[in-house]
């Protein structure tokens, strides 16, 4: 039987718990959001392919669970991603304040030059804001990565923080084996 895709990326969202990495996961896999959700319990994913340059490209997005009691477990799964997707709520300071120390989780966990982006979630609440833009944009530039802000709700820049051009491989050559990943 004939793989439906050409190349496989694992990407993993890690933050925080209630910073709405599963409202984001749902939001750019099923184009769906639900006002209420349930803690994470360990890990879970979710799939879409999309289709770049003539090539269809599965992506496995990874959702783990923010809370600390789970961290043996969700690190493991930091090994083998290609991209981790780094997730803030704009209106809770300390998931921001927070990113230090997954910034310190990936950097003891994952492979070496692992693709990295920041995200801001829930965009859609300017009203209640702790984190302005430009701090965490002076974050992710200290780490030489990118930022954009998103609303899982309102669907504002979802594919673009996940990749809207999902993770670019080197599709020219198909050289799976020393693809890149590039979130953004």
């Amino acid at each position: 039987m004939a793989k439906a895709y050409d190349h496989l990326f694992k990407l993993l969202l890690i933050g925080d718990s209630g910073v709405g990495k599963t409202c984001l996961i749902i939001r750019f896999a099923e184009d769906n959001f639900n006002n209420t959700y349930i803690s994470t319990i360990g890990i879970d994913f979710k799939i879409r392919t999309v289709d770049i340059e003539g090539k269809k490209i599965k992506l496995q997005v990874w959702d783990t669970a923010g809370q600390e009691r789970f961290k043996t477990i969700t690190t493991a799964y930091y090994r083998g991603a290609m991209g981790i997707i780094l997730v803030y709520d704009i209106t809770d300071e300390k998931s921001f304040e927070n990113i230090q120390n997954w910034m310190k989780s990936i950097k003891e966990n994952a492979s070496a030059g692992v693709e990295r982006l920041l995200l801001g979630n829930k965009s859609d609440m300017e009203a209640k804001r702790k984190v302005p833009g430009e701090q965490a944009d002076k974050l992710a530039r200290e780490h030489g990565i990118r930022f954009f802000e998103t609303s899982a709700k309102s669907s504002m820049n979802v594919d673009e923080g996940n990749s809207g051009k999902p993770p670019s491989a080197d599709l020219k050559t198909g050289d799976k084996k020393n693809a890149k990943c590039s979130l953004g």
